[in-house]
């Protein structure tokens, strides 16, 4: 067997870089929680009296009609106009390339302020389309089995960053209203899952007010049951997430030993497996209608054991959970295999005649690289393989 001890160094501290935002450029709208905005647009010269008015009526435009120029919004007079145009913009992500997989799962490459990119993948599914949304550029987790986790992190994601990326993939869908057309209830975009590159809760304000907004239901309106943050078990952020959040949980957990999660999840170093249940098990919102997901990816011959399989139900007793059985994605370069198909069902039962739901998941988009671990922005891949080319020929 091979050694597949991870070769990346492990870096438990967020470092970000400061942003450097142009000198008295106009504010962006987007991201702007209603508190924010409202505070905004009074310093931008709306007089108080009306400003929380107008914060309804800017809100609905962007938002809901997913409005980008001032000048159609039409329920406002043409001097208010004018006074936002002088002092607002309503900017998203740029969209550098757009895949679409075999499967109809599409994965972006978005351009954020200062030339980072960052990756955002939309699955489609019988009644529910699913966004996975980024929440930093790279990692700072160094997951071994991840493919984003061998990218240095850069920063974190902001507010509308966040909220941009939903609104890109509203833009590519189709998905806004039309004014004056039949209300249309299908949802393309029905469910968030903060999986994509980044750990959320390093980046935990930032999430929290791009869900304020993602949430609001005179808007972009996806209740927050509807929105599910994976995090690696940043332990005290966590009953954070449900006071001031309030969405699902998920947890990448991904070993029931110690001395297995600390090579694969090396933030497990900090808080470990004991430390991290205790946390869960105390998480305010845990009801059954709102279990815990335990996201454990399939690596054969390191975490794919029955014994594996018994003690994880052991670990996780007591808290309302379901097991998300992940095949590993392989990627280039990667130190693991997937578990054999027999050897997923094998452990996916133990679980299941434990009491615990255990579904599989079907690996999507693998052969555009946008399924679970795979994501990696492609300025980071091509200077990676440029210095390979130099090392090489040297």
């Amino acid at each position: 067997m091979t050694d597949q001890t991870p070769s990346a160094p492990i870096t438990q501290d967020v470092m970000t870089l400061p942003r450097k935002l142009p000198q008295g450029g106009l504010t962006n709208i987007v991201g702007l929680t209603r508190a924010q905005l409202l505070d905004a647009l009074v310093a931008a010269g709306t007089p108080e009296r009306q400003a929380k008015m107008r914060v309804g009526q800017v809100w609905q435009w962007v938002y809901h009609w997913g409005v980008r120029d001032f000048a159609q919004m039409t329920n406002l007079a043409k001097d208010y106009r004018a006074l936002l145009a002088e002092h607002f913009e309503i900017v998203l992500p740029e969209m550098v390339t757009r895949q679409v997989s075999s499967d109809g799962t599409r994965k972006y490459l978005v351009r954020i302020a200062g030339g980072h990119e960052v990756e955002v993948v939309y699955i489609p599914e019988e009644g529910r389309g699913t966004l996975c949304v980024s929440s930093q550029v790279g990692c700072t987790l160094t997951c071994s089995f991840c493919h984003t986790g061998t990218q240095k992190l850069v920063r974190n994601l902001t507010p509308g960053e966040i909220v941009g990326q939903l609104m890109l993939a509203r833009d590519d869908l189709g998905e806004w209203p039309v004014q004056g057309a039949p209300k249309d209830e299908t949802r393309l975009i029905s469910n968030i899952v903060l999986m994509g590159m980044g750990e959320p809760l390093y980046n935990f304000e930032n999430v929290r007010d791009a869900m304020k907004v993602v949430m609001d239901n005179e808007g972009l309106s996806l209740s927050r049951r509807r929105i599910t943050l994976s995090t690696s078990g940043v332990v005290p952020e966590i009953a954070r997430t449900a006071q001031e959040i309030g969405c699902l949980l998920a947890v990448s957990f991904h070993a029931t030993t110690d001395e297995v999660r600390d090579r694969l999840v090396p933030i497990n170093k900090r808080w470990n497996i004991e430390t991290l249940l205790a946390a869960l098990r105390d998480y305010p919102r845990l009801t059954n209608s709102e279990r815990i997901t335990f996201e454990y990816v399939m690596l054969a011959g390191v975490n794919d054991s029955d014994e594996d399989a018994h003690r994880l139900v052991k670990l996780i007793e007591g808290i309302p959970a379901k097991i998300n059985l992940i095949p590993f994605n392989e990627w280039p370069g990667a130190p693991y295999k997937r578990s054999s198909n027999n050897r997923i069902h094998a452990f996916a039962n133990i679980i299941h005649n434990a009491g615990y739901a255990s579904p599989i998941r079907t690996p999507r988009g693998e052969d555009i690289m946008a399924a679970c671990g795979q994501l990696k922005s492609a300025t980071e891949r091509g200077r990676k393989s440029r210095a390979q080319i130099a090392a090489e020929t040297a």
